[in-house]
């Protein structure tokens, strides 16, 4: 398949591409979670949902690979470094008491995916202790398990997990393509510097195109099979 992208028409084959979604967790997305405690208005992430619903509901019904990502940590803290932790001077860190349970912290409600995104029974769900997907997760040795050498990202924020695990990404040789309108961050002025950034220099990290480019390829593909 070959869509329109910035800064060329970029090319896939689904059956050695996969969906990756980045950290569309409770805590980060829904009012009252970790996100807002910061100050942070949780409804410009909210607002991706929509478009991440569509293009999700259509590459499960292309049968393409999905993978979703958490950040979260071991309840012990043992893979969350104190650099990370200590950082800066919130009022909660990572391991405290929030309002949808344990900051950060595996199987607490807040790091749950939300449920209009949750994953289906066959999905990859990995979780990062890190920015990063590929720091100590192991999914580039899942995603060369299936062949997959085509990634293509949703989630948030733009300029945090999403961009570090498409820099990751690259650096594994595989090429990446960001859904503009299926991520978003608490400061849009960073989204629209980190979109400029990836698409740089001939796509020097990746391509970057709208959530239309790709649910219209994908509906080729379906009516080909109808």
């Amino acid at each position: 398949m070959l869509i329109p992208a910035q800064p060329f028409p970029y090319e896939f084959d689904l059956a050695h591409s996969a969906l990756v979604i980045i950290d569309m967790q409770r805590d980060f997305i829904e009012p009252g979670g970790f996100g807002e405690t910061l100050g942070n208005d949780v409804s410009l992430l909210s607002a991706i949902v929509p478009a991440c619903q569509a293009v999700l509901q259509a590459w499960r019904g292309a049968g393409g690979l999905v993978v979703h990502t958490r950040e979260a940590h071991r309840p012990d803290l043992s893979d969350c470094p104190p650099a990370k932790r200590l950082r800066g001077n919130p009022a909660l860190r990572i391991g405290d008491q929030g309002p949808m349970g344990r900051i950060l912290v595996a199987g607490e409600p807040g790091n749950q995916i939300i449920p209009e995104l949750a994953p289906v029974d066959g999905e990859i769900v990995i979780d990062k202790p890190g920015k990063g997907a590929f720091c100590a997760t192991g999914l580039h040795e899942i995603l060369q398990d299936h062949g997959i050498s085509h990634l293509l990202f949703m989630g948030v924020t733009t300029e945090v997990c999403v961009q570090t695990s498409m820099r990751e990404a690259n650096d594994r040789g595989y090429d990446s393509l960001l859904l503009e309108d299926c991520t978003e961050s608490y400061f849009p002025h960073f989204k629209a510097a980190t979109l400029d950034m990836l698409r740089a220099q001939g796509g020097i990290v990746g391509w970057t195109a709208p959530s239309a480019a790709v649910l219209t390829a994908l509906g080729s593909v379906a009516g080909q099979h109808c």
